[in-house]
């Protein structure tokens, strides 16, 4: 454990192990890794000289994102496990003197996201400003676009069927129709 109490720049000698918790290790049999399937790993993992787990998204998600499309900052997906379960992999990667990092995406949340939702209320909302909103098709005019002969502006399409976008009809009461967020 002094490993772990050391300086602020641990990172920079770390060696880090990247899981999609979900793809790994399934203790269930449900067909899905879960996070006590990464804890029945851990020994292998410290075998290969890793320092640090980096998770990736283990929040509730609709999984339109690949998990990147969080609906919940503060839980745990219930099909990888619990809190608890997070707790008792933190614990146990401690005594390997492993540290645990997850992705923190804020950058964009579900359409499920509590903030969205109240977002969608309008240009009142608190959160109206979390999100960009358009009322034009062009909706960076500012931003050359790159792949002009695929695209016709610099907004990210619904074609390819997971990107982020607002389902039809939008419930925003204000004066602002949805479009796909960027």
């Amino acid at each position: 454990m002094a490993e772990l109490n050391g300086g602020g720049h641990w990172h920079l000698d770390a060696v880090f192990y990247q899981v999609y918790v979900r793809g790994f290790k399934d203790s269930s049999r449900d067909g899905n890794g879960d996070l006590r399937g990464l804890i029945e790993k851990l020994d292998y993992i410290e075998s290969l000289g890793v320092s640090c787990l980096w998770l990736m998204p283990i929040f509730p998600s609709p999984l339109r994102d690949d998990g990147y499309d969080v609906s919940d900052f503060l839980e745990i997906d219930p099909s990888i496990g619990s809190l608890a379960d997070f707790q008792q992999l933190t614990e146990a990667a401690h005594q390997r003197d492993l540290r645990v990092i997850t992705d923190l995406v804020i950058s964009h949340t579900s359409d499920q996201h509590h903030w969205f939702q109240k977002a969608r209320q309008g240009p009142d909302s608190p959160f109206f400003s979390y999100y960009v909103w358009s009322e034009s098709d062009d909706r960076y005019p500012e931003a050359r676009v790159i792949f002009s002969d695929t695209e016709h502006s610099n907004w990210a399409t619904s074609r390819c069927g997971f990107c982020w976008s607002l389902p039809e009809p939008c419930q925003n009461t204000g004066p602002y129709p949805c479009h796909a967020n960027p």
